[in-house]
């Protein structure tokens, strides 16, 4: 009989253990990554809240991805990406310390929020457009029907959004053969400063000139570079911060 208690102690013991770690172990220490700003700042580049993911919360309990992003947005919580295959991302908020630097907080939130407000975005209508690219050619929500549209703001003195040009050009020359997607950008600056800028930074794009009302107010950006990729009928599909999570993004829906 004491056998059998001590085997069924050793089950429960492993069935318990196999839930915690279903998921995996973080990929960094939580505690450590807390220790300074530096460290923190350098893994936050590594974090992808615009794809799809299983969200955890404190206590690993899987949670939607709206209420992760708003207690990333309102809370005292770090994301930690959890040990996973490749191109498989599972999120775990856990706890910041007290004594962490009040900086990492205040990103996190920062993040947080634009990531909620990308998210709440996907989905909806992209708003009524009716733009003229440097070329002269009209583009409008009617033209535009039927195509997958990427959309790529940006401003010319923006440095992480011309560092991508070189990715976004070589996405455009893999998606050539394909007439229903349309690249697109929209840019802050004044026709003769882009057509100036672009004559030494080629971009694949087509280009919007004086678009800084138009991201402000309409779409409400506060970060650079933002990418959409909007579905045949007119839908967002994806906001996106970066061209890793774009690419990905877009050939997802290239597939649908």
């Amino acid at each position: 009989m004491q056998k059998i208690i001590s085997l069924l102690t050793l089950l429960f013991i492993f069935t318990i253990s196999t839930a915690q770690n279903k998921f995996g172990n973080p990929e960094v220490d939580p505690l450590q990554i807390q220790k300074n700003y530096e460290q923190w700042s350098f893994y936050n580049k590594s974090i992808m809240l615009s794809r799809d993911f299983t969200a955890l919360d404190f206590a690993s309990k899987e949670i939607s991805k709206e209420a992760f992003l708003d207690q990333l947005a309102n809370g005292n919580f770090i994301p930690i990406r959890l040990k996973s295959e490749a191109n498989v991302y599972v999120y775990k908020l856990f706890k910041i310390q007290p004594k962490t630097d009040t900086s990492i907080k205040a990103t996190i939130n920062q993040i947080g929020f634009d990531a909620y407000k990308n998210y709440k975005m996907e989905g909806t209508s992209f708003p009524q457009f009716s733009f003229k690219d440097l070329n002269g050619n009209l583009v409008t929500n009617e033209s535009m029907k039927g195509k997958i549209i990427v959309i790529k703001c940006w401003y010319i003195h923006c440095t992480p959004c011309i560092r991508e040009f070189p990715q976004v050009n070589k996405l455009v020359e893999e998606y050539k053969e394909r007439k229903d997607i349309v690249f697109m950008s929209l840019a802050e600056d004044t026709p003769e400063q882009l057509k100036t800028f672009l004559a030494r930074k080629p971009l694949s794009y087509s280009v919007i000139p004086d678009m800084k009302e138009y991201m402000n107010n309409v779409l409400q950006l506060n970060s650079f570079p933002t990418h959409f990729i909007i579905n045949k009928e007119g839908i967002i599909s994806k906001v996106l911060p970066n061209f890793e999570s774009l690419e990905v993004a877009l050939s997802k829906e290239s597939k649908l």
